[in-house]
């Protein structure tokens, strides 16, 4: 996307002190450049109070109101969260730091440049690029560690894969992610669509399923007995399925593994987590047995093993024969930042999960000077903080790593069922073929940051809720969630 850039410098009067050369971005809303203000400062945007024509500057005022000049002086009210000393050796701005240092200062990796149609690759990348142990199962992937199964141009994406998220931890400025697109139109041509001698729009969920599953296929350790998967481990979900024909009363069982769970939307449809049930539901028309025909099955689906993160497509676009293209559901389907799909298990990995909850509650009821001896398994409503436990369990919600390594009391993660908000991926626009995707990335401060291609920008959690559709402006297409795990 292109944007008319107008930039005006300012300087800030705050206190005693006068900043100069401060730099407004006019295609950013005023929050942006109070949170400059802040990383000057040390006053949180909340409590700044900034005079500009017409009264206080308000955190979504439009710029072309506003009235700022070039070389204007502005004033700002408002206390710091701690006093801030005078420099013994004089200010050091983050610009002067290392780029490495930039980036542990800033709290957020660069943005991507856009190659041309490219937002929805970009913001896959931002969204995958979150997850810690995905980044470290490519640092550790190698050439000579290569399965001779693996064919060249998979080997090829995961190294591009591991280089650019290298990168990106790197440099705060823009990154042209122009090798990976190369691999990528290799690996899958229909990412290399031309109209009138211009690359495509794409749809993001097909790129992000399509390189899943590459990684899925290169990360795998086949002489190791653990991690045989990482990114089944990391992103596989376990179903089991019973398939029932009330014609006929066959009734079957079938489990299977997928990376994501499908959000359906209909009239019916006002949450996401009604619209997961009706995702876990489908009809199927196929050959029966008992009837000798062809007849309707309903099948059910329960989930039997959960990821460490869970990945979930609200399914927005359907195929449009009038207008030969995919057209896009904008109704509105609201998600929380914390996820329990306790629910939407097997009764099997229920029994598994209510200890592990059990702790979960107990230890936030310590929290809240509650006693802790009620031993209920708890529902979706239930939803708790807890920050995340430290190492990884498996898909079954069975411990796979220990905390206390070589004591006998020996500690392990469990999950509970569970989820923090981590990351969206959104799409603006009519059509997924068309339109804009943007990612939004939580990081690991606890921000919340939108990756608009090359443009990082800061937001805050109410921010994020409100991508739930229902308009033209950015809605969820992909959300994805980190497990809240327990040690026992």
């Amino acid at each position: 996307m292109e944007f008319h850039f107008v930039a005006y410098v300012v300087s800030v009067k705050w206190q005693k002190q006068v900043f100069s050369n401060v730099e407004i971005d006019t295609t950013q809303p005023p929050y942006v450049f109070k949170c400059q203000l802040y990383d000057l400062t040390g006053v949180p945007p909340e409590r700044q109070k900034i005079t500009v024509k017409g009264g206080l500057l308000k955190d979504d005022a439009d710029w072309s109101t506003v009235g700022v000049k070039q070389g204007q002086k502005l004033m700002m009210m408002g206390t710091a969260d701690e006093i801030v000393m005078a420099p013994e050796k004089g200010p050091v701005f983050v610009e002067d730091l290392p780029e490495e240092e930039q980036v542990i200062a800033l709290g957020h990796g660069a943005g991507l440049f856009n190659l041309g149609n490219t937002c929805y690759m970009n913001s896959t990348v931002q969204c995958l690029h979150s997850v810690p142990e995905l980044k470290s199962a490519l640092l550790n992937y190698s050439p000579s560690g290569r399965s001779n199964e693996l064919d060249q141009t998979s080997h090829m994406l995961t190294v591009a894969t591991r280089d650019l998220f290298s990168e990106l931890d790197k440099t705060v400025k823009p990154v042209a992610p122009t090798q990976f697109w190369m691999v990528l139109r290799k690996k899958y041509p229909q990412f290399g669509q031309l109209h009138n001698g211009i690359f495509m729009q794409q749809d993001a969920e097909e790129c992000w399923t399509q390189l899943l599953y590459t990684l899925s296929q290169s990360l795998r350790s086949p002489g190791s007995s653990e991690n045989r998967d990482t990114v089944k481990a990391l992103f596989g979900i376990e179903l089991v399925s019973r398939i029932h024909c009330q014609e006929s009363g066959e009734e079957s069982s079938e489990s299977e593994s997928v990376y994501s769970l499908k959000c359906h939307i209909s009239q019916e449809v006002n949450h996401l987590h009604e619209g997961l049930k009706h995702g876990l539901k489908s009809e199927l028309e196929k050959a029966s047995p008992a009837l000798g025909r062809s007849a309707i099955y309903l099948k059910e689906s329960r989930i039997s093993g959960l990821p460490r993160y869970l990945t979930i497509q609200f399914v927005r676009f359907f195929w449009k024969r009038e207008s030969n293209q995919k057209a896009k559901i904008l109704r509105k389907v609201d998600y929380p930042l914390e996820l329990d799909v306790y629910d939407l298990c097997s009764d099997d990995l229920r029994k598994k999960l209510e200890a592990p909850r059990q702790i979960l509650r107990d230890e936030e009821g310590k929290k809240l000077g509650l006693k802790t001896n009620e031993k209920s398994s708890g529902s979706k409503d239930n939803d708790v903080k807890m920050t995340d436990a430290e190492g990884t369990s498996s898909a079954s919600g069975e411990p796979s790593a220990t905390s206390q390594e070589g004591n006998e009391s020996a500690k392990e993660t469990h999950l509970t069922g569970v989820y923090d908000l981590v990351a969206v991926l959104t799409h603006k626009g009519r059509s997924a073929d068309s339109g804009h995707y943007v990612a939004w990335v939580k990081q690991e401060n606890g921000k919340w940051v939108q990756y608009d291609d090359n443009n990082p920008t800061p937001y805050r959690d109410e921010d994020i809720i409100k991508l739930s559709g229902g308009g033209d402006w950015h809605m969820a297409y992909i959300c994805m969630y980190k497990a809240r795990d327990v040690t026992m």
